[in-house]
């Protein structure tokens, strides 16, 4: 399990590094599709367990052709159905759509290279869903998408235990987008049933729009409070770096015309919790300079794990995971909790330094 995850990892660096020169279908699906599907196991060289131009008839549409279809004892299994990179797969659904009430198989995958949507047949048998149950994009691997994907292995491929399981895992996903959704911004109905568990009074649509922005900023002081828990917990061991994230860590530092500031002090705790199972803490510090902010093992520039950029327009940061700035990891972020999202990434990043 552990090469197979490292594999993946591997692979997500290398989609990163290509998808700039990649510009047609067929470069999609030799660069990054194929791999995708050899790191689980299948061989892709094999035209009796990996088929591409795989024929599925569609009514009097004769010679139809799926991209790839996997195979087991002579019949589909899962389709495949792949798009260039640079296209988005929203408006090809229905073309897979098609090709799967034709076959066997009980699963079907639309990627394009990058995002890779899992569907079934959960609504109607033999229909394949308008909307997957799974989907992931192999840039953004979280440990759950990779405990995920390690069931369409060759080796784990169950037909019954993925499922029996696709229906728990797709109104999981479904309450977790509608959730994060309404955190951001929610809805009337999502405020007026709240508001429906604490006043007592008329809810006329002025009182919902009062109760709006205390519902929002309520969601994030309850999110912000359990994060900093989090935090706190995890550098228990170090009560000099104990953070707050609602309230200001204290005044920004200065020195020689450098400001390190709360959000880059946040930074630095989110990165050691992050690093909390994988590299001893004290190991990990940070330096701040004019242009970023540093964090780094051993106190040593030359080990340095991630920079970190407030600019005007954006915050970002840029993992040391390649030699030079052009192959290095760039991630986009909004606050610095949203590192969390990607510990993973700083993970293996940082045992480059151990």
């Amino acid at each position: 399990m552990e090469k197979f995850v490292e594999q993946l990892r591997s692979l997500a660096k290398r989609v990163e590094t290509l998808k700039a020169s990649i510009e047609t279908e067929e470069a999609t699906k030799t660069a990054i599709v194929m791999p995708f599907f050899q790191i689980l196991g299948y061989d892709i060289f094999n035209p009796l367990e990996f088929t591409p131009e795989f024929t599925a008839d569609v009514g009097i549409k004769k010679g139809e052709k799926v991209d790839y279809a996997i195979l087991h004892e002579g019949y589909p299994v899962i389709l495949i159905e792949c798009k260039s990179i640079n296209q988005h797969l929203t408006k090809h659904d229905s073309q897979l759509f098609r090709y799967f009430g034709t076959t066997t198989a009980k699963f079907s995958i639309l990627t394009n290279g990058i995002e890779y949507k899992f569907f079934t047949d959960l609504e109607e048998p033999n229909k394949m869903d308008s909307s997957p149950f799974f989907s992931f994009k192999i840039n953004e691997l979280r440990d759950v998408h990779i405990a995920e994907i390690s069931k369409f292995r060759k080796e784990a491929f169950d037909v019954d235990k993925i499922t029996s399981n696709a229906s728990e895992l797709k109104y999981l996903n479904a309450l977790k987008s509608y959730l994060v959704e309404q955190f951001e911004n929610p809805s009337e109905d999502f405020v007026r049933y709240l508001v429906g568990e604490i006043y007592e009074g008329v809810k006329t649509k002025a009182a919902i729009e009062k109760f709006t922005p205390i519902v929002k900023r309520g969601i994030k002081q309850i999110v912000n409070e359990q994060v900093n828990d989090k935090l706190n917990a995890a550098l228990k061991s170090t009560s000099d770096n104990k953070v707050t994230i609602e309230e200001p860590i204290e005044e920004v530092f200065e020195n020689d015309g450098i400001i390190t500031t709360n959000e880059e002090l946040e930074c630095y705790a989110i990165v050691k919790v992050a690093l909390k199972d994988s590299i001893e803490l004290e190991r990990v510090f940070y330096r701040d300079n004019r242009s970023y902010f540093n964090i780094l093992i051993d106190n040593n520039i030359r080990k340095w794990v991630m920079r970190v950029f407030f600019d005007r327009n954006r915050n970002y940061i840029i993992l040391n995971d390649a030699p030079n700035d052009k192959e290095r990891t760039l991630i986009e972020f909004s606050q610095p909790i949203d590192l969390l999202m990607y510990q993973d990434k700083i993970i293996t990043t940082a045992s480059l330094f151990k």
